[in-house]
């Protein structure tokens, strides 16, 4: 079964490594072609087991640009040849309305479209726009996928999607790949490029280095904490810089570490003490189950569904949207208290094993493809 996978961006973001998680789980039977609407950006090709075919082709028309009759059935005719389309996010959202003007006329493989959140251009307010463009172009899709219940809302009263149409599937992890009672602690110097010295404390988060993140303010956050703390921000992206100066405008600098993306999480999570997000938006995001699962307690903003895929024992550290004062003062409570992190954080693990491991996550995805295919299983 060919499927072909056109991406917003394919760099190692939290809905690229999930979508190359149920690659890797779903195996070999599946050929895989990925398509990034940003030239170059295939950062999440590294995690892509070596026994999976995948092909990357060059020559596929660009999804981005103009939405001109000609290019759009451009796009179109380019899904053909294989069985199932899956799209992503906004930047693959002229393939979605390609496939609905033109998909009937050249019988393409039906498409699923999967949307995970928006970037800072729709952070406080979606695009009337956009909105009307994503309910026209989503007028054939065989499903739409989303992480959250904030996004399911916005697809059913907003883009007006039937309810047939919507899924809901929260983001897992192999939870238990991640440190918990009886594992072996990594080793202080896991990370690259940054060692974990005796007596230090660490604050961690795993994201894309993009403005929606809004990582200087958690550098901002950070600054209020003693010196023994450090900042640890695991990822690549556009905004590596303005986070370093953000750090040095506030003669933080030797406290804040960038090592750079991490292939594998679970094997570093544990260097952390504490977990934290500064994002302007979110929906379900996938570094927070990581950090549940890592036994972490997590300060954040309330943005998506964070406040309800926390234990209830967090819930006071999730604070309100855009305060970087609020978020100082979650991270100084619990900085100060080791106890209270560590109950935190094992409430956190106990939900995240019971609610968020990827096996249900995969599971849900094979009946959703199957739904689409009209099949009884897939692959």
């Amino acid at each position: 079964m060919r499927v072909l996978h056109l991406h917003s961006g394919f760099d190692a973001g939290g809905k690229e490594l999930r979508a190359v998680r149920l690659m890797n789980l779903f195996g070999p039977a599946l050929d895989h072609a990925v398509v990034s609407a940003q030239p170059g950006a295939f950062g999440a090709a590294a995690a892509v087991d070596p026994g999976i075919s995948v092909a990357y082709p060059a020559d596929f028309p660009a999804l981005a640009g103009p939405p001109r009759p000609g290019r759009l059935l451009a796009l179109a005719r380019a899904m053909a040849g294989h069985d199932l389309v899956l799209t992503y996010n906004w930047g693959a959202m002229d393939a979605v309305m390609a496939h609905t003007l033109f998909g009937q006329r050249l019988g393409l493989p039906p498409l699923v479209h999967h949307e995970d959140g928006f970037n800072e251009d729709e952070a406080e307010r979606l695009k009337p726009l956009r909105n009307w463009y994503r309910r026209i172009g989503l007028g054939r899709a065989a499903g739409l996928i989303v992480p959250s219940a904030r996004l399911e809302r916005i697809a059913l009263e907003v883009w007006h999607q039937p309810r047939w149409r919507v899924r809901r599937i929260a983001n897992g992890i192999p939870t238990d790949a991640y440190a918990g009672e009886g594992a072996a602690a990594p080793r202080p110097d896991a990370l690259p490029r940054v060692i974990k010295r005796p007596g230090e404390r660490w604050l961690g988060t795993l994201a894309g280095l993009r403005a929606v993140k809004n990582l200087p303010r958690l550098v901002r956050a950070f600054s209020a904490l003693p010196d023994d703390w450090h900042l640890v921000i695991l990822g690549e992206g556009p905004e590596r810089e303005a986070i370093r100066a953000a750090a040095i405008a506030l003669e933080i600098g030797h406290r804040v570490h960038l090592p750079g993306f991490v292939a594998d999480p679970a094997a570093v999570l544990g260097l952390f003490d504490l977990f934290a997000l500064s994002s302007d938006s979110e929906q379900f995001p996938i570094s927070v189950v990581e950090a549940m699962a890592a036994g972490l307690a997590v300060a954040s903003p309330a943005v998506g569904d964070v406040a309800t895929m926390v234990a209830p024992e967090n819930a006071p550290f999730i604070v309100a949207p855009g305060r970087d004062d609020a978020l100082a003062d979650a991270l100084l409570a619990l900085a100060a208290d080791p106890a209270m992190r560590g109950r935190i954080g094992a409430a956190n693990r106990a939900k995240a094993r019971a609610e968020y491991d990827e096996q249900a996550m995969l599971a849900a995805y094979a009946r959703a493809y199957a739904h689409a295919l009209g099949r009884a299983a897939f692959p």
